[in-house]
């Protein structure tokens, strides 16, 4: 039986170029600017030699200082037994949430692929081996990029002429409601004949008054769904039936509600009608696939937050899912994540084939080859656990 020997953590920064960070903390295009984040690349070593890996473009200090305190009580378990280790994490950070379990979990299902000699989407039973993808918009802007209704609908024929059959919005910092519902209608009559189309205000619009109102734009102009409309962060059960039974466009909560559990009171207190999971926040691959069976048991569709190899993976061993997530995009700078593959994959938006559909990495694990190189020129921090 292999055990975990050791974990590698590194910490690395990259930068965006044309990005700035708002007064509400969203990213927005800005020409000329730059933003500088950091990422963390986890490593998982077993007693037999064998590695798996994950990089994590969005952990942010609070993550990978839980990943570390995981990881030192993991060393010694069969790499294996990875239920169990969900089973015990999630004890053991039951205050936490333990969030930080998700690169750990990701890296471990890595190693397993890698063991197997097949793709994580092959372990997990395999569906399919392309996905049907949407454009996900950075924030609106006042600087010239998204900065009006009108660059809002030239960026969704952009995608559209790319091959994308879908487009979400993610509105303005101010939740003005009528400059969100005017840019909803825009954007729809524009090309709502030709993409399904999704509003996320990302918790921006105050009220519920508020999001009464932009939800009414979106079922006049025929929304594919309305996501996490306004400042209860998607807690509020009461609110978002309330919304259901008020709207004719779906909702779509759970972004920012942790575990199985919670998701589960959500879709019991018909508070909504997609279901989200991420792997990288909801406790790992592990997490996803009984979140994505949960919803699959109620008869809903789960639909996975942002890009990355495991999304790619969880999504394509599953049939109730519907539009993969290219997070997050913006006109003249499209998805710009940094060069951290050295395999050729991508989250560009133009990345897509005919269908509009992105491939699924069909190498052993999560089925891609990390640049080494530009993480190791970047390096801001390296520790190993053993």
């Amino acid at each position: 039986m292999a055990t975990i020997r050791s974990f590698e953590l590194t910490l690395f920064s990259y930068r965006y170029d044309d990005l700035t960070v708002d007064s509400a903390g969203n990213t927005v295009y800005c020409a000329g600017a730059q933003v500088t984040r950091s990422g963390l690349l986890l490593e998982v070593h077993d007693t037999d030699g064998n590695a798996g890996e994950f990089v994590n473009l969005d952990s942010d200090p609070a993550m990978t200082a839980q990943t570390r305190q995981i990881a030192l009580s993991l060393l010694g378990r069969d790499v294996d037994a990875r239920e169990q280790i969900y089973d015990d994490v999630k004890r053991l950070h039951r205050k936490q949430g333990a969030f930080g379990h998700s690169n750990i979990d990701i890296a471990l299902w890595d190693l397993a692929g890698k063991r197997a000699g097949m793709p994580v989407n092959k372990l997990l039973g395999g569906y399919r081996t392309t996905l049907p993808a949407y454009v996900s918009t950075f924030h609106g802007d006042r600087n010239g990029g998204l900065s009006s209704k009108e660059a809002f609908a030239d960026y969704a024929e952009e995608c559209l002429a790319l091959g994308h059959r879908a487009f979400k919005i993610h509105g303005w910092s101010a939740g003005d409601r009528r400059e969100e519902a005017a840019n909803v209608l825009h954007v729809a009559e524009r090309v709502g004949d030709r993409m399904d189309l999704m509003l996320d205000p990302a918790c921006e619009l105050r009220t519920f008054a508020d999001a009464l109102y932009v939800g009414r734009a979106c079922d006049e102009g025929g929304y594919f769904w309305y996501e996490d409309p306004f400042r209860d962060g998607g807690f509020s059960r009461h609110a978002h039936r309330k919304l259901r039974q008020m709207l004719a466009t779906p909702i779509l909560m759970g972004e920012h509600i942790r575990g199985l559990e919670a998701k589960a009171d959500t879709i019991t207190a018909e508070a909504t009608d997609f279901v989200r999971v991420n792997p990288t926040l909801d406790m790992g691959i592990t997490g996803t696939m009984k979140i994505a069976h949960l919803a699959e048991a109620h008869g809903l569709d789960v639909e996975f937050h942002g890009c990355g190899p495991s999304q790619r993976q969880a999504m394509a061993a599953i049939r109730n899912a519907n539009y993969y997530e290219l997070t997050l995009c913006a006109p003249r700078i499209g998805n710009p994540k940094p060069p951290i593959y050295a395999c050729g994959y991508s989250e560009a938006p133009d990345a897509v084939d005919e269908t509009g559909a992105v491939s699924v990495p069909q190498l052993p694990g999560l089925g891609v080859i990390y640049d080494m190189d530009f993480i190791a020129a970047n390096t801001t921090a390296h520790e190993v656990i053993h």
